[in-house]
């Protein structure tokens, strides 16, 4: 295969980039952003992430430039293979797990807003919003947006074995922890714990009602109740 030099000369000066806050907290780096009817499209090098509109809170300047180039040299070589998406990568996990794609897809969807470089204020990373200490038991790297979501899946169907199948109690122990949980024998009273309990279940419930999943059947042994 023969590869064609391609000299590209840079007058102007490299802009920074920006980080979007998404309404949970979590902060997301893009180079620049686009807004698209009810959606946002934020820019990284030659891909871009897109979310819904409503999960932005605000925009924030990474107050940093790259140092300009006054000359890049490129070659035209085959383009990769495109990254999975978000949603293929929680289809995957939950087909792994014997969990219904939608219930992994509405976790992550709450979690992140299906953004894999999303870092919250307490320190969770990544699509399935992985705190480090919990990534590392699981042996994986919560920075690797696979690794996130098999981790996450795997992690959410622990919790479901735990509790015997009981879905409120899994999704508590996965927003606040196991010890929540076991301490308050149940739903612990915390606001945002319901919040995000409700959020997901409703999601959840609406995408099996409207279009189940090739795994759907698993949804049998999960009780979509406290």
């Amino acid at each position: 295969m023969r590869l064609f030099g391609l000299l590209i000369a840079i007058a102007a000066p490299a802009l920074a980039g920006e980080y979007a806050v998404l309404t949970s907290g979590a902060r997301l780096h893009a180079d620049r952003h686009e807004l698209d009817g009810g959606k946002v499209r934020l820019y990284n090098g030659d891909g871009y992430t897109e979310l819904a509109q409503s999960l932005i809170a605000g925009y924030e300047s990474d107050g940093q430039a790259p140092p300009a180039a006054s000359t890049i040299v490129k070659e035209t070589v085959p383009p990769p293979a495109p990254a999975p998406t978000p949603k293929e990568l929680a289809d995957a996990a939950a087909d792994r797990y014997g969990l219904p794609r939608s219930l992994v897809r509405s976790v992550m969807a709450a979690e992140s807003g299906n953004a894999p470089k999303a870092v919250s204020p307490k320190g969770a990373i990544g699509l399935m919003q992985l705190m480090p200490g919990t990534a590392q038991d699981l042996n994986a790297d919560p920075n690797d947006p696979a690794q996130n979501a098999d981790a996450g899946a795997r992690y959410l169907r622990d919790l479901l074995v735990k509790y015997d199948g009981r879905l409120w109690h899994a999704l508590a122990a996965y927003n606040a922890g196991p010890g929540a949980v076991d301490k308050y024998k149940g739903i612990p009273p915390y606001r945002e714990t319901v919040n995000y309990i409700r959020r997901v279940d409703a999601k959840f419930k609406e995408a099996v009602s409207n279009q189940p999943s090739p795994n759907s059947s698993s949804a049998a042994a999960i009780e979509t109740s406290h």
